[in-house]
C-alpha cells in the first residue's frame, strides 16, 4: 500500500498561492516534488502527518510562490564565485590591490579575472580603470577585467597577447579604447571584447560545478527559484549538465543558448545541429528554452532614435545586420525552437519588432510566445503596443536600472532613463511581460526586483514614477507571468494543487512591509521542488 502521508506540512499566518480566486490558506502539504493539498486551516491537514513527515510550524509566516528571475546570467555568476572580488573595492587603488593579491598566488602567466557586479560610479574616482594601472598591480599576468556583459578593461600583457595595437582594425559594433594621445587604454566594448576573451581559458572541473553551486545558492537565498540564463554557450551547457549530476544546482535552470557571435546562418544551423541532443530533455531541474541574439549594445551603446546627450554625433550600435538576423531566426524558429533578442534602445526596438513582423508573417502559426523581446528597454508607447499586437512577449529588469541610472544619465539624459523599462504601460497594453535582473548589470534579488517596480528607486533617486506598478502585479511578473513565458504555466508559478512544491516562506508578509525593509527582505526559506535549498540558518 502507498504511503499516503506527506512528506513535509507548512503551517504559516497566511500562503499566499496566487490561485485565481482562492483565499489564503494557513497550510500546505508536499508529497515528493508536488503540492498535494493546501488548506484554510492550520490543522486542516494534520491528517497527513505521518512518523516521517517534517512539519514547518511557523504561525506568523507568509508563503508564496518561488520567483523566477527571467533574464539574468548564472553562468556570470558561476564564474565570478572564485574571480577576484573587485565589487567590493570602494576606490581604484584597493580595486588594483584586490589583483595585486590575486597575483601574488598566481603562476606567471595565467590568466586573473576579477567579478563582474560592479560600476564604475560607485568608485571613488567614478572611472574605470585603465590598462596602464592595471599594469601596476600587474605585469606578469594578462588581467581580464569584466563590468557587466558589455565592458572589459585589459592591461598591457592581455593586449599584446590578443595581438591588439593601436592599428587593429575595430570590430564592427564594437569599440577599442584610446586616450586622448591615441594610445590604447585597455577598454573594449562589445564585439571587441571577444578579440580578447577567445584567449581566456574557462575553469573547469570542480571548479566549475563548485562556482554554480555557490551561485546558485546566493539565487536560492534571495527567493530565487528558477532562473533563465540568458547566455549559454554549447560547452557552458554541458558543465551544467555536469552540475546538475552532482547535486550542485540549487535553482532550476532555463538556458537561452548563445548565438550572439554568429554571423552567419550556416553557423546557427550548426548551433542547431549541435543543440538536437537537448531536445525535449524531460528534466525539470534543467532544460534549454531556446536560442539567444543580440540586436543592439548595452549602457553604452544601445541604438536610439535620438542622439546621445553626451555626443549629439552617435546614436549608439546596431550590432546585427537585420537581414542576416532575420534569416538566423527563422532557420531556429523553423528548427521549433524560441527566440530572445537583446533590443535596448528604441531604434533597436523598432528595428526588432520589423524583423519579428517579417518571421511570422512568413510563418503562420508560431507557437505563441516563441519571439521574445529581451529589455525592450526604450520602447515606446506605439511600440508597446506593436509588441502586443504582435503576440511578442518582453522580459524587463528594473535591477538593471537602479544600479546604472546614473551612467544611463550620462549617456542619454535623464528624460530617456525615466523612461527606460515601463512596466505600467506594458501590463495597461495587455503585454505578456515578465521581469528579472540581468544580473551581473543589475542586482538579483526576488523583493529588492519588486520593490524597485513599485517604486521606481534609482542609485540617484525615483525615475519615472508614472512607470511604477503594484506589489500584486509585480509578484506576478516573477511568478504566474515567469512560468507563462518558459510554458510552464500548468506545472509553477502559483501552489496549486499538483503544481511543483516550489515556494518561498517570509517572516513577514511582504506586501505590508515599508519600500525602506522590502528592499533587502530575504526569505527564510526556499523550497524547489519540495527540497529545503535555503534557509536563513544556512
Amino acid at each position: 500500500m502507498s504511503n499516503h502521508f506527506a512528506d513535509s506540512l507548512i503551517r504559516a499566518g497566511a500562503a499566499h498561492t496566487l490561485v485565481p480566486d482562492q483565499a489564503p490558506q494557513q497550510v500546505l502539504a508536499v508529497r515528493g516534488d508536488r503540492i498535494i493539498a493546501s488548506a484554510p486551516g492550520a490543522h486542516d491537514l494534520d491528517h497527513l502527518i505521518g512518523p516521517k513527515t517534517q512539519v514547518l510550524d511557523l504561525p506568523d509566516s507568509t508563503v508564496l510562490p518561488a520567483f523566477d528571475d527571467t533574464h539574468t546570467h548564472l553562468i556570470f555568476a558561476g564564474l565570478g564565485a572564485h574571480d577576484v572580488p573587485v565589487h567590493l573595492a570602494k576606490d581604484i587603488p584597493e580595486f588594483l590591490q584586490l589583483i595585486r593579491q590575486r597575483a601574488a598566488i598566481t603562476p606567471n602567466g595565467e590568466w586573473i579575472r576579477t567579478t563582474t557586479n560592479w560600476q564604475e560610479l560607485n568608485l571613488v574616482e567614478r572611472r574605470m580603470p585603465t590598462a596602464a594601472e592595471l599594469d601596476t598591480a600587474t605585469d606578469r599576468h594578462p588581467v581580464l577585467v569584466k563590468r557587466g556583459g558589455h565592458n572589459d578593461v585589459v592591461n598591457t600583457y592581455a593586449l599584446r597577447l590578443a595581438g591588439i595595437t593601436a592599428d587593429t582594425p575595430v570590430p564592427p559594433g564594437g569599440t577599442i579604447g584610446r586616450n586622448a594621445d591615441g594610445t590604447l587604454d585597455g577598454r573594449l566594448i562589445d564585439s571587441a571584447m571577444y578579440l580578447v576573451e577567445r584567449l581566456v581559458p574557462t575553469p573547469e572541473g570542480a571548479e566549475r560545478i563548485d562556482g554554480l553551486r555557490l551561485a546558485s545558492q546566493d539565487y536560492a537565498a534571495t527567493g530565487i527559484g528558477t532562473v533563465r540564463d540568458a547566455a549559454v554557450f554549447p560547452a557552458e551547457f554541458a558543465v551544467l549538465r555536469s552540475a546538475r549530476e552532482a547535486g550542485a544546482l540549487k535553482v532550476r535552470v532555463r538556458a537561452m543558448i548563445a548565438a550572439l557571435a554568429l554571423t552567419t546562418v550556416d553557423q546557427v544551423e550548426d548551433l542547431l545541429d549541435q543543440m538536437e541532443e537537448w531536445r525535449g530533455a524531460n528534466d525539470p531541474w534543467l532544460s534549454v528554452w531556446g536560442v539567444k541574439f543580440g540586436l543592439d549594445g548595452g549602457l553604452e551603446a544601445g541604438a536610439t532614435e535620438d542622439p546621445y546627450a553626451c555626443d549629439h554625433s552617435f546614436s549608439g550600435a546596431i550590432i546585427a545586420d537585420p537581414d542576416t538576423l532575420a534569416a538566423q531566426i527563422e532557420a531556429v524558429v523553423r528548427r521549433g525552437w524560441r527566440v530572445g533578442t537583446h533590443a535596448y534602445g528604441d531604434r533597436a526596438v523598432r528595428t526588432l519588432l520589423d524583423i519579428y513582423e517579417r518571421i511570422l508573417t512568413g510563418n503562420p502559426g508560431l507557437p505563441a510566445g516563441t519571439l521574445v523581446m529581451e529589455h525592450g528597454g526604450l520602447a515606446s508607447p506605439e511600440q508597446q503596443a506593436r509588441a502586443v499586437a504582435l503576440g511578442v512577449p518582453v522580459t524587463i529588469q528594473q535591477p538593471l536600472l537602479h544600479d546604472t541610472a546614473e551612467v544611463e544619465e550620462y549617456y542619454w539624459g535623464p528624460e530617456r532613463v525615466a523612461r527606460l523599462f515601463p512596466a505600467r504601460g506594458w501590463i495597461d497594453r495587455g503585454a505578456q511581460v515578465s521581469a528579472g535582473s540581468d544580473f551581473p548589470v543589475g542586482q538579483f534579488g526576488a523583493m529588492r526586483s519588486v520593490w524597485g517596480m513599485t517604486t521606481r528607486e534609482t542609485v540617484i533617486g525615483i525615475k519615472g514614477p508614472e512607470h511604477a506598478i503594484s506589489y500584486d502585479e509585480a509578484v506576478a511578473l516573477h511568478t504566474t507571468n515567469a512560468a507563462r513565458l518558459t510554458d510552464e504555466e500548468d506545472v509553477r508559478g502559483t501552489l496549486a494543487i499538483g503544481r511543483l512544491a516550489d515556494l518561498t516562506i517570509w517572516d513577514r508578509d511582504p506586501a505590508l512591509c515599508p519600500p525602506e525593509l522590502l528592499r533587502d527582505l530575504m526569505p527564510t526559506h526556499t523550497v524547489v521542488g519540495g527540497v529545503v535549498v535555503h534557509t536563513a540558518e544556512n
